[in-house]
């Protein structure tokens, strides 16, 4: 039986776990007050990777203490790392008596790092032919990466790896993983705290190492190096560049007193591991090992709604929570399989849709007094509204607080949402459901109602609860005020559609057809020669071993044809540039003209697109089942599609009205930056005035369509947390000129500065950041070795509050435009919001009207210290409306 051993870095697995579930810290804490966020995540690590791999012999190498020989070299190794959390610290032991539980091996030795042990073992695996898989956080251990050793970092959490090869090494960074060692003795390591040479970075590494192969290669060849700063740095640097290589590398002859003998692997003592479970109250982990809790959940008890005790629903008069369930997540058009209401333990159920109609539950879905608690209001309303009933006065939506609590983690499926915050009562509807085609409702009526009836005891039981922390959130308000009324607007919108001509459509389709036939042949007649222009092996043969173009990227399987190679190829050769218009009008044919076609209903000639309230992290919505927020317009071709959406009556119009650089005017208001709330205030065009202050302009005659574009670039750029590289190639410019670029910004408007600042320490310090109506968004590696996970975290910090409440005020804005619609007595309709624009449709003489009561009702929604702008066009189709 081949050998396949399984490696975990166990500091570094642990200690990403912790973090990952770090704002839910106070949910995973069992009877006796021990915090369990980091033990639940590293068992859920184990389980996928055992999954996953199916090891013979697995191991957990632990560091053993803080000294090791490394320190002992540079005692400041690893120093100014954050005091590890009491909370962290108290689980690790916890974690090793799961180890034993679980029948695994795990080892620490004095004077050394598991990174030690872990070389070692995979080195002698290596030697006895076994495959083997080492688990980390930590890419320092790529260089342990060979033919036979696979090493797994986790990316995102601890369920989600990204897998080094020699060859995925080469590949993202350009050298051999024994270069790594030599990579980093020259540049040093900021999250190991030790330096390398002076001003050496991991380009300047790089170029270094393809020329002269290691370090050592490096100073065997100083001396007919040309007189430079860096040569000067390395010179005198040479001490450092030395140590931090031995830092560096890992050993692979650690004397460890366990060898590939001792490392079997068997599988876990049933009988303990539930103990143990039981002990940390991990009910979801007991359930899949299919024991019993210590106090077993009784079978739920619920009632078959029938004709005939119709009557019994007469006792809720006060409150009812109440599922609908459609099997397909497309609620526009899925079947109905049955329905569940109740309260308090009182579980009524029925297969019969019909029996919704009946008064009895018609009365009460409809009535305002009585309250309702769902999963997802919107679905609900909308499917509801198909059967021709009416839902009103819903108090709870499971689906919308636990989003807002948590933006990262979120489920549609009830019992994965439920399992989220400590209910496991509940099976998900794949368990229940089957997956994929064998998916299907259970014909077993007792299976299919107690599913139901436990999603009702779920919403009941959760409610308190998540209540408690949306208060102490200060979300409370967030949630009634925002939240749930955008949930009956946005279905209101959705139900209303949008009017497709299938006929325009199909003509654009036709005439998409000849000019993709016209780019086809112009490109066969620039190659010379026939070939498959979708197929990325075919192009790749074309213009790189036919034409001799540049070769600017590889992949596994040959030439990178990517979008970015080609834009970059697109001035060597005219070939490139019609590339690229086959490819988007090719894509416009399919995803819109035909997709479009597929996706009009043919009751009413419509699109009933679906918004997705609890999807971005930001709280922006998103669109599907189509996507209407999506379609290009920066391309002719794609703008023309907007041309088949029109008016649902004859002497309508479309209307449209959107926000003027909203994210920049949110910057302004929350960074009370005195420069930037000028140009504002004083109407001006904020990149031109940008462009002045940056570029020391003294007139707005000297900024030109070139100058304005880069500032609008910074502008933009500043938002998302830009560096000076991503500035560079936005804008084709040095990265010594976008730096320049950048300082000059910050110089100018200090207040921005500031709140960047300001708003990473209050990220790294708390854990979250929030928009100003408190949408929070928790930031798990804002404070993770990783550089790079650290700095998405802190650019997402920057940008999270600027996009989200910009988000929040155009939500304001579409409650009060709907309340503002109905009061009025006008017929023009909401028909759909594309992030910073919303569209109507109305009669040709309300025109008018929407003309000063539409920018009104956006500009007031929130009162900022800049003033917010409204752009508003009309037309009789949406493209004409711009």
């Amino acid at each position: 039986m081949a050998k396949k051993l399984l490696l975990i870095d166990g500091n570094s697995v642990a200690f990403r776990a912790f973090f990952a579930l770090h704002n839910q810290l106070d949910r995973f804490v069992n009877a006796d007050g021990l915090h369990t966020n980091a033990i639940y995540g590293f068992n859920t690590m184990l389980d996928h990777m055992i999954k996953a791999v199916e090891p013979t012999d697995m191991l957990v190498a632990f560091d053993a203490g803080k000294t090791t020989f490394r320190t002992a070299m540079f005692d400041n190794y690893k120093g100014g790392r954050a005091k590890t959390p009491g909370e962290f610290s108290e689980q690790m032991p916890y974690i090793e008596k799961l180890l034993d539980a679980y029948g695994i091996q795990h080892y620490k030795l004095k004077d050394y790092e598991a990174d030690d042990i872990i070389g070692t073992l995979a080195g002698q695996a290596d030697a006895a032919g076994y495959t083997t898989t080492i688990v980390t956080g930590d890419r320092d251990l790529t260089q342990l990466t060979t033919n036979h050793t696979t090493v797994a970092v986790t990316v995102k959490g601890v369920s989600e790896v990204e897998r080094y090869t020699p060859e995925h090494v080469q590949e993202k960074l350009g050298i051999t993983p024994a270069q790594i060692i030599d990579m980093k003795g020259l540049t040093g390591d900021t999250s190991d705290n030790y330096p390398g040479v002076t001003k050496v970075g991991e380009k300047t590494a790089l170029k270094l190492l393809k020329e002269y192969g290691s370090i050592e290669g490096v100073y065997e060849n100083i001396d007919g190096m040309k007189k430079s700063k860096m040569k000067e740095h390395l010179i005198e640097d040479h001490d450092l560049a030395t140590r931090a290589k031995v830092l560096a590398t890992i050993k692979r002859d650690a004397p460890i007193a366990v060898g590939l003998a001792d490392l079997a692997y068997e599988g876990p003592n049933i009988e303990t591991l539930a103990e143990f479970y039981t002990e940390m109250d991990f009910q979801s982990f007991l359930k899949k090992l299919n024991v019993q809790s210590a106090e077993p959940a009784a079978p739920i008890e619920y009632t078959v709604l029938t004709k005939e005790n119709l009557g019994d629903l007469a006792q809720f008069k006060d409150h009812v929570d109440f599922y609908l369930e459609m099997p397909t997540p497309n609620y526009h058009t899925s079947a109905f399989a049955g329905f569940a209401l109740g309260f308090d333990g009182h579980w009524y159920i029925s297969r019969d849709v019909e029996l919704l109609m009946t008064p009895a539950v018609a009365d009460i879905l409809a009535s305002s007094t009585i309250q309702k608690d769902v999963f997802d209001m919107k679905r609900t309303i909308v499917g509801l509204h198909r059967l021709g009933l009416t839902l009103k006065a819903v108090d709870f939506d499971l689906l919308l607080v636990s989003y807002l609590l948590d933006t990262n983690d979120n489920s549609n499926d009830l019992g994965n949402l439920a399992e989220q915050h400590g209910y496991t009562e509940l099976p998900t509807d794949e368990t229940v459901y089957g997956k994929g085609v064998k998916r299907a409702i259970p014909d077993d009526d007792d299976i299919f109602f107690s599913h139901l009836a436990r999603k009702l005891a779920a919403m009941a039981a959760l409610k308190p609860e998540l209540l408690k922390k949306l208060d102490e959130n200060e979300q409370t308000p967030l949630y009634h005020d925002i939240e749930k009324p955008m949930a009956l607007v946005l279905a209101q919108m959705e139900m209303a559609g949008i009017k497709v001509d299938a006929d325009t459509l199909k003509a654009m389709g036709s005439q998409f057809k000849e000019r993709l036939a016209e780019i086809e042949q112009t490109i066969y007649n620039e190659a010379g020669e026939e070939f498959n222009i979708n197929s990325p092996k075919q192009l790749g043969h074309i213009l790189f071993e036919q034409m001799k173009l540049p070769v600017i990227k590889k992949t596994k399987t040959g030439y990178s044809t990517a979008v970015d190679v080609l834009e970059k190829l697109a001035p060597e050769a005219p070939i490139v540039d019609n590339i690229l218009k086959y490819r988007q009008i090719s894509k416009i044919q399919s995803t819109y003209v035909e997709g479009l076609l597929d996706a009009i209903h043919s009751s009413d000639q419509k699109v009933h697109t679906r918004y997705l309230q609890t999807l971005t992290q930001t709280g922006r919505l998103s669109s599907v089942d189509p996507n209407l927020q999506n379609i290009p317009v920066r391309l002719e071709e794609g703008r023309k599609i907007r041309q088949a959406f029109v008016p649902s009556h004859d002497g309508w119009q479309i209307f449209s009205s959107d926000y003027s650089q909203i994210e920049l005017r949110v910057l302004a208001h929350i960074t009370h930056d005195e420069n930037m709330q000028a140009a504002f205030k004083e109407g001006d065009d904020i990149h031109a005035a940008t462009a002045m202050r940056i570029f020391n302009l003294d007139s707005p005659d000297k900024v030109t369509p070139n100058i304005r574009r880069q500032a609008k670039a910074v502008n933009f750029g500043i938002v998302y947390g830009i560096s000076d590289y991503g500035l560079s190639q936005n804008i084709g410019i040095t990265r010594k000129q976008a730096k320049a670029f950048i300082d000059s910004y910050f110089r100018e408007y200090p207040g921005v500065k500031a709140y960047m600042d300001e708003i990473v320490k209050k990220a790294h310090d708390q854990g979250y950041v929030e928009t100003i109506a408190h949408r929070r968004r928790y930031l798990p590696d804002i404070n993770a070795k990783s550089f790079n996970a650290r700095s998405f975290a802190e650019r997402t910090a920057m940008n999270t509050p600027i996009q989200g409440s910009a988000a929040d005020i155009i939500k304001i804005a579409m409650i009060n435009m709907q309340a503002k619609l109905k009061e009025a007595g006008l017929q023009a309709t909401m028909l759909l919001q594309v992030h910073d624009e919303l569209i109507f449709e109305a009669p040709a003489d309300e025109i008018p009207v929407l003309e000063k009561l539409v920018p009104s009702v956006m500009d007031s929604a929130v009162q900022l210290e800049v003033p917010l702008k409204v752009e508003s066009h009309f037309g009789n189709t949406w493209y004409d409306a711009k």
